[in-house]
């Protein structure tokens, strides 16, 4: 199938254009970016015109920031292409939802990816929890924002989410592993002076979970979920790719590179079968977070 992918940025280029060249299910057919490209793919600046120069191009993969996705998302819908949107899904609940109500009444697939839940370890973590009790849980998502979206202001601005950026890969595994749902009871986020998204967060979890999000740590950098169960304790580390045991190595691999491939063959899938994935678990949770949350004002941060 041909594809589209929107907004040739930093993780398109890292993760997107070599999972679908690599696909036997895909062919990269077109961009469409202000400023990046894909060497060897016919490129356009404006959405509307690719959409009118291409109808052959059948899916249009979206890896633009949230806040000025849903108008791309919508259009696409109106002009029967099938919808794949980069995590975060939107920049509000309501909008994903409107998005999935336009595709089932036109029977497009519209499918919002969560890469973390690809992760090589996710799913056996999920199979050996299944039978269990959880006792407790603790997430610890920290890492470099300079390194991951150096000089992208737009994180920091209304609807980029701030370390709920990464934080919300955390939660997504969270809420795929977890053998029954859990809710935010309280949190607390840290806002540089300067800035309108925060930069740390501790949640609360019913059922005894806990997170820290912090997007200060240099150096390594440190994506844990640690659950104590009434068999002993399991943890996922390296953002879900290498599973331990009983402190013990139990599966898994310290690579990212299978997680994108698997959300195209699952696109893929979707297709063929006429079907829509939307799960905004994830999602519901940073809302949850920014609507408990006792701010916090720490010192100005700048790139």
């Amino acid at each position: 199938m041909k594809v589209a992918l929107v907004g040739i940025g930093k993780i398109a280029i890292d993760q997107h254009v070599p999972a679908i060249a690599n696909s036997p299910d895909w062919e990269l057919a077109a961009t469409v970016s202000r400023k990046g490209s894909v060497e060897g793919v016919e490129a356009f600046d404006d959405f509307a015109a690719f959409l009118s120069a291409r109808p052959d191009v059948s899916v249009v993969s979206l890896c633009l920031p949230p806040v000025p996705r849903f108008d791309y998302a919508e259009a696409a819908l109106l002009a029967g292409r099938h919808v794949m949107l980069e995590k975060p899904p939107g920049a509000t609940l309501a909008e994903v939802h409107a998005l999935q109500a336009l595709a089932a009444a036109k029977g497009l697939t519209l499918y919002t990816t969560w890469h973390s839940r690809m992760a090589l370890a996710v799913a056996p973590a999920k199979a050996w929890l299944a039978d269990k009790r959880i006792l407790k849980a603790h997430i610890t998502w920290r890492e470099d924002v300079r390194k991951w979206h150096p000089g992208q202001d737009w994180v920091f601005e209304p609807g980029g989410m701030g370390v709920f950026d990464p934080g919300i890969n955390a939660l997504s595994i969270l809420t795929e592993i977890l053998p029954a749902p859990v809710h935010l009871t309280a949190a607390s986020l840290e806002f540089p002076s300067n800035r309108q998204t925060p930069i740390g967060a501790k949640l609360t979890f019913s059922g005894n979970v806990t997170a820290d999000f912090d997007w200060r740590q240099t150096g390594p950098q440190t994506w844990d979920i640690e659950v104590e169960t009434d068999h002993g304790p399991m943890a996922l580390r390296m953002g879900g790719n290498v599973l331990e045991i009983n402190g013990k190595p139990a599966g898994g691999e310290n690579t990212i590179m299978g997680e994108y491939p698997a959300l195209y063959a699952r696109m893929a899938e979707l297709v063929a079968r006429g079907a829509s994935e939307v799960d905004l678990a994830p999602m519901v949770h940073v809302a949850d977070a920014l609507t408990l949350g006792r701010r916090i004002e720490t010192e100005a941060f700048d790139f």
